[in-house]
This record gives structure tokens, C-alpha cells and sequence, in this order.
């Protein structure tokens, strides 16, 4: 399997060069990725719980579907591709934009465009990227992150706390 490229993008999110995923996490260059909030009738949000597989952050719980935008991919594109990926979720058209968040240590340095869905499920997660998933109240998920932080991918942290 090829390694994944992504675009490099300079502090203003504007693409200045492509490398391989290993090299922009190892030298912490800025990119770009996409985290999608799914959220029931009842105002229960879909937390995942990514792999012990992944490189960045295993073990945590995160966003409803995340991953990086490709080399030459939109944030729309991949609003739509990660879903189907990461859920069995096909969209017919791409989640309402909530808001966009700058490269920082918390991203790991990717420039985060987030989206809102209401969906009731069910999901097909893929074993490869989560190792479990279920639907939390905003309640429950304040609580969760204050007690205990350490539970979640830093990313999904700053999304929460800006969403609320």
C-alpha cells in the first residue's frame, strides 16, 4: 500500500509543497483535515473511539468521523469521503460548515475545517480506524472532559469546547 500525501500548507493554509504522511507528522509541518459532528434527534452526539492502530492519538475518543484532507483534495471532498470511510456514512451532499480551526500543537498541527450532520445511524465502523463508538449526551461529555481529559484526542477538546 502507497503511503498517503498530503499538502503542506503554509500558516495561512495556502498549499506550499506535498509529502508523505510520515514526513509531516515526523517534522510536524502544517496540513489540513476535516472532523464531522453527527448528532441524533435526541441531541446525542456519535463519539468514536480511534484504533489502537492509529499513529496519532490511539486509544481516544474522538469526533464523529475525522481524517486528513489528501493532496489535492477539497475540505468539502473529504467532509464527504471520511464519513463513508471511517462510518459506512454515504452523504448525498456535504455537512453544514460550523467553523475552521487554526494549525496548532492541539490539531497536531492541521488546519481543521468542522462539520455538523444530524443522522440517526447505524454505523458500519471500520475496524482499521475505531475500535468502538456510541452516542453521548453534551452532558455527559462535559463531564467526561473535565474528569478526565486524558480520554480524548486534543483536537476533538478544542472543537468540543468552541461547538458549546
Amino acid at each position: 500500500m502507497t503511503e498517503e500525501i498530503f499538502d503542506v500548507v503554509d500558516a495561512d493554509d495556502r498549499v506550499i509543497d506535498q509529502q508523505p504522511r510520515s514526513e509531516v507528522h515526523r517534522l510536524g509541518l502544517r496540513h489540513r483535515a476535516i472532523h464531522l459532528l453527527v448528532f441524533n434527534a435526541d441531541g446525542e452526539l456519535f463519539l468514536q473511539k480511534r484504533s489502537m492502530k492509529k499513529d496519532c492519538f490511539p486509544g481516544t475518543w474522538d469526533s464523529s468521523a475525522s481524517g486528513h484532507v489528501d493532496s489535492g483534495e477539497s475540505y468539502d471532498a473529504c467532509a464527504l469521503r471520511e464519513p463513508r470511510e471511517e462510518l459506512g456514512l454515504e452523504l448525498e451532499a456535504v455537512p453544514e460548515r460550523l467553523f475552521k480551526l487554526d494549525a496548532c500543537e492541539e490539531t497536531g498541527q492541521e488546519f481543521c475545517w468542522v462539520y455538523w450532520l444530524e443522522h440517526e445511524g447505524p454505523f458500519q465502523l471500520d475496524p482499521e480506524e475505531l475500535s468502538d463508538g456510541g452516542w453521548f449526551s453534551p452532558e455527559k461529555i462535559n463531564d467526561w472532559i473535565a474528569n478526565a481529559p486524558e480520554e480524548f484526542a486534543p483536537a476533538f477538546i478544542l472543537i468540543w469546547q468552541r461547538y458549546r
